[in-house]
């Protein structure tokens, strides 16, 4: 068995990528977290894939906009398995606040010749209103964005009418902090009491909130885990598809969640203008 085999790198994987993106090490060998990394890549891609190819059928040219990149590891593989057979009909961004980190993926595209990348030094915030994105963008991606940073990148995609999003929330701590300060009129207040249960239950109601707001704006929604527990803890997948309907009866009814959820657990007035917008 050689070392692709072992690791589980896909045949149509540059090896040289990896080694550049030190996943593998230059005598081609992997360590464990690199291991658990590209596994979890790996998966992604693989719900990444289907959507790119609808895409496709329809549209001419294609853009994705992958939110607190980070090293690009996503950006560079997606680059690499799906776009690097096609014409330059399509262009992937990727948004990172860490310049060091631009400049080198920066780099690291010139070097490959992947003339469809760009890097922006932006917040996910600052690029709702940047001028160096178009207008509208078709697929959103953001795995592992910090805490609020999802939030951002379900607003930009939803200012950029995306058709498709694809998130892996990550530090999911600003609920957490407040609902330990809510008292709410009822026995909801015992899920919460605990500081390891304030934690929990903050990270999942954070996304059923998130999920609720994209079905509100019309998106039929998936929530799923990435990959195994024993890979990531911050491993619950939303995959959002605007579905373009024209009966708002499922919107509405996702809205009345929404509000009546937030009510019922004394979050109306401190989040209104994060999930009632």
């Amino acid at each position: 068995m050689n070392n692709n085999q072992k690791y589980d790198i896909r045949q149509e994987q540059s090896i040289e990528l990896l080694k550049e993106l030190h996943i593998l090490t230059r005598d081609g060998k992997m360590n464990q977290d690199s291991r658990r990394k590209l596994k979890q890549v790996y998966h992604l891609y693989q719900f990444i894939e289907p959507l790119l190819n609808e895409l496709y059928k329809t549209n001419n040219t294609i853009s994705l906009v992958d939110h607190g990149a980070g090293k690009s590891y996503l950006g560079f593989i997606l680059y690499d398995l799906f776009f690097k057979s096609k014409e330059d009909n399509f262009h992937i961004y990727g948004i990172e606040t860490r310049s060091e980190l631009v400049i080198k993926s920066t780099a690291l595209a010139t070097s490959l010749n992947f003339k469809q990348m760009s890097f922006l030094n932006l917040s996910v915030s600052e690029s709702i209103t940047s001028n160096l994105l178009p207008n509208t963008i078709d697929i959103v991606t953001a795995l592992h964005a910090c805490d609020t940073a999802t939030d951002d990148a379900i607003n930009f995609a939803l200012n950029k009418k995306s058709k498709y999003i694809v998130l892996v929330p990550c530090c999911q701590a600003e609920l957490a902090s407040i609902i330990k300060k809510t008292k709410p009129q009822n026995i909801l207040g015992e899920m919460w009491r605990h500081p390891i249960h304030a934690r929990e239950f903050g990270s999942h109601i954070t996304n059923v909130l998130r999920g609720l707001l994209l079905e509100a704006k019309g998106y039929d929604v998936t929530i799923t885990e990435l990959v195994g527990w024993e890979h990531s803890m911050k491993n619950e997948l939303i995959i959002a598809r605007y579905n373009n309907r024209k009966d708002n009866k499922s919107i509405n009814n996702a809205s009345q969640k929404l509000e009546e959820l937030l009510e019922n657990l004394g979050l109306k007035e401190k989040l209104k203008n994060r999930f009632l917008f």
